[in-house]
């Protein structure tokens, strides 16, 4: 008898098969939590220094008490919360085709944990393969507000 397995249940489809997935739902993922060495990196590469994110000690005379994750910090985890939860198979190539809508409506405190969940909710084909449209939550741990809702336009390609 196969052991239980904490790892989330996956959404997995072969690239032909996207027309096939419309309103099905994925996640959610594990939880991942945002460290301030993340957050302090992130400033370092896209030069955003704000003190509400690198300096405890600005942060905490904020309303928020603390340091926040960037929000396109937030934004980028998608990429490995979704990977655990959301597959193509046999495409040659997926791309981030862009955002139709972007919100961030709670900030993220350092420290806190996150994860996503989402739905296909819409397949087109384009040349070569297929556009989808999936809107995404990233909830926080305790949190009673999502802190991001974003509606990804990702392209696969056979």
């Amino acid at each position: 008898m196969a052991e239980p397995s904490d790892a989330p249940p996956t959404l997995t489809t072969a690239v032909e098969n996207l027309p096939d997935i419309v309103g099905k739902v994925f996640g959610p993922s594990g939880w991942r939590e945002v460290t301030q060495e993340e957050v302090d990196l992130f400033a370092k590469v896209t030069g955003d220094h704000n003190p509400i994110h690198v300096d405890p000690a600005a942060a905490a005379k904020t309303p928020y008490g603390t340091t926040i994750a960037h929000g396109l910090l937030t934004l980028s985890l998608v990429v490995p919360m979704m990977a655990e939860v959301f597959e193509v198979t046999g495409a040659s190539m997926g791309v981030n085709y862009g955002l139709n809508r972007l919100r961030f409506p709670s900030p993220v405190p350092t420290g806190s944990r996150l994860r996503v969940t989402g739905e296909v909710a819409s397949v087109d084909e384009v040349a070569g393969g297929y556009q989808i449209v999936t809107p995404i939550t990233w909830e926080i741990e305790g949190g009673s507000k999502p802190v991001c809702v974003a509606e990804l336009v990702l392209r696969y390609y056979r």
